[in-house]
């Protein structure tokens, strides 16, 4: 197999709102998936790095482009929901999650068939699938006519791609193409969620798709203890993201538990050189402090900063500050997301003021 750091990658545009005119373009991603290769393009939540699912040396080229641990399974995006019969035993759970939620950005866990390679599954008897609702992500899928692993677009444990910018940055010559389909809509990844035998779902990775969403549709739903703290030493990896340190800046990020008033007075207490994400209504009290200050958006505007985040965590990394750190966020709603991913970005290194 080619290096991954000398590949050639062929760059294109589809839009989202007219992908049709991109046809050629899909077309020529399509053959290059169904020919082993690695195809980034968008979706809803963040950008995928794509290779057909049932190739296990194309499945394997997704962990060498992202220096992804093989412990790390994949999550196989389809068309459209009905294909998931191919890849696993579906339970009755799964048409009912597939009607309320599908295409969205939920990803489901279920037994794996046997033509669902390992180095997709990683090594484990369940396979993980979603069902995008990105205009192009869809198109492409409908196109390639194989089911695409793709987890997001970004070398192993940094922040995950919310646009073309992050992705080349990380993915030039890495992968065989990537497909610009502008700004994706969530910020962070898909809801997971497992299917267990009495048809209960374990919550995986909170997404857009909130606990209290999965509750209002009627589902009996346990959060596994994995989503606000640390996978403990020797358990399972179920789902993308649970073990390593995840979604993270190259410098150390600290999360603040405490007041406004609180928060203040530690960061003015602070000598090495450090930038603060913020809440927007917050911002002014921490204006006279020796700091960079990064707006999270509004505090109870939680979709709008978990469309931020990882822009954010990438636009600090750039200037090589000493230490990052941003309030802790809420766990209720779109907040248990965000808290999952900045827990995991910051090594679960709360500090409690």
């Amino acid at each position: 197999m080619k290096d991954v750091n000398q590949k050639k990658t062929l760059y294109a545009s589809v839009s989202p709102d007219d992908p049709a005119a991109g046809r050629e373009t899909l077309v020529q991603a399509s053959l290059i998936l169904r020919a082993g290769g690695t195809v980034v393009f968008p979706t809803e939540t963040v950008y995928g790095l794509g290779a057909n699912a049932l190739d296990p040396e194309a499945a394997a080229r997704i962990y060498a482009a992202k220096g992804r641990p093989a412990d790390n399974p994949l999550i196989v995006h389809i068309a459209e929901p009905y294909e998931a019969d191919a890849l696993c035993v579906c339970p009755p759970m799964y048409a009912r999650l597939a009607r309320a939620f599908m295409p969205g950005p939920l990803t489901v866990i279920m037994p794996a068939k046997p033509c669902v390679p390992k180095t997709v599954t990683a090594g484990l008897s369940t396979v993980a699938v979603r069902c995008p609702a990105h205009p192009v992500a869809h198109a492409l899928l409908l196109e390639a006519g194989v089911p695409v692993a793709a987890p997001s677009a970004n070398l192993s444990g940094s922040p995950s791609p919310t646009c073309f910018r992050h992705v080349k940055e990380d993915m030039d010559g890495r992968v065989d193409m990537i497909i610009d389909g502008g700004e994706c809509d969530f910020g962070v990844e898909s809801t997971i969620v497992k299917i267990e035998d009495d048809g209960s779902l374990l919550l995986l990775r909170p997404g857009a798709v909130t606990l209290e969403d999965l509750k209002s549709f009627g589902a009996d739903v346990t959060v596994a203890p994995a989503v606000l703290g640390a996978l403990k030493e020797g358990e399972t990896v179920l789902s993308p993201g649970m073990k390593y340190r995840h979604y993270a800046p190259k410098a150390p990020l600290y999360l603040l538990d405490g007041t406004l008033e609180k928060r203040r007075k530690f960061l003015a207490e602070q000598k090495a050189r450090i930038a603060y994400l913020a809440y927007a209504e917050e911002a002014e009290q921490f204006e006279s402090l020796s700091l960079a200050l990064y707006s999270l958006g509004e505090e109870k505007d939680t979709k709008g900063q978990a469309k931020c985040l990882f822009r954010l965590l990438r636009d600090v990394d750039k200037e090589n500050y000493d230490v990052i750190y941003a309030p802790l966020p809420p766990m209720d709603g779109l907040g248990m997301a965000l808290y999952n991913r900045m827990i995991r970005a910051a090594a679960h290194q709360i500090i409690k003021l």
